[in-house]
């Protein structure tokens, strides 16, 4: 079974190429969506006892949570060892289901690929990538996204272009849908061609 990590910085169409690969029958592990669901389960008390006061109603209030770890290193690495476990442990139920299930390829959308050392989990990466301009116009278009946050948040990311040079595919996704479709159609057929 060949892994694939599906990775890219915010706004650049991530979540959309992964969903095209789901519609191509690829099974797709999405860690952000493993995050919330954990946000609104096990993690919880885990999180209200680091940071008391950021949950409400047995669910994690992000905003909240926000104001305590954004741009604060120490309370950002004191998060990520909370979730990180929880969420490494969902993908490996993810990997074995897929594994019983006889599929040949899978795709591991993680955001945080490279900065949370996830590419030695994987056999290939693929990168989704649009132009500066573009990303930006896609983010500061986001709901309650300031020109401040998304700052902070490319400041945590590996910078586009060096995920680029690391990339053993990139999907450029300011060409359009059809453009990113074809695409994932292709790296998709090379990819059932590998031997696994």
């Amino acid at each position: 079974m060949i892994k694939a990590g599906l990775t890219g910085s915010i706004g650049m169409g991530k979540s959309t190429t992964a969903e095209m690969f789901r519609d191509a029958g690829i099974p797709v592990y999405d860690a952000d969506a493993t995050v919330h669901a954990l946000y609104e389960g096990e993690a919880t008390p885990l999180i209200e006892e680091a940071f008391p006061g950021t949950t409400h109603n047995g669910k994690v209030d992000r905003a909240l949570l926000s104001k305590h770890v954004v741009g604060n290193a120490d309370a950002m690495k004191k998060l990520e060892t909370i979730v990180h476990p929880l969420v490494h442990a969902k993908e490996q139920e993810f990997l074995r289901t897929s594994q019983s299930n006889g599929a040949p390829i899978v795709v591991l959308d993680i955001p945080l690929l490279f900065e949370t050392g996830g590419r030695n989990r994987v056999d290939i990466v693929i990168v989704v990538s649009a132009n500066a301009e573009e990303q930006k116009r896609r983010v500061l278009a986001r709901k309650g996204m300031t020109e401040e946050k998304f700052e902070a948040i490319l400041a945590r990311q590996v910078p586009d272009r060096e995920k680029r040079e690391k990339a053993d595919f990139i999907i450029d996704t300011d060409q359009g849908f059809d453009h990113a479709r074809d695409q994932v159609t292709k790296i998709i057929a090379e990819l059932s061609q590998k031997p696994v």
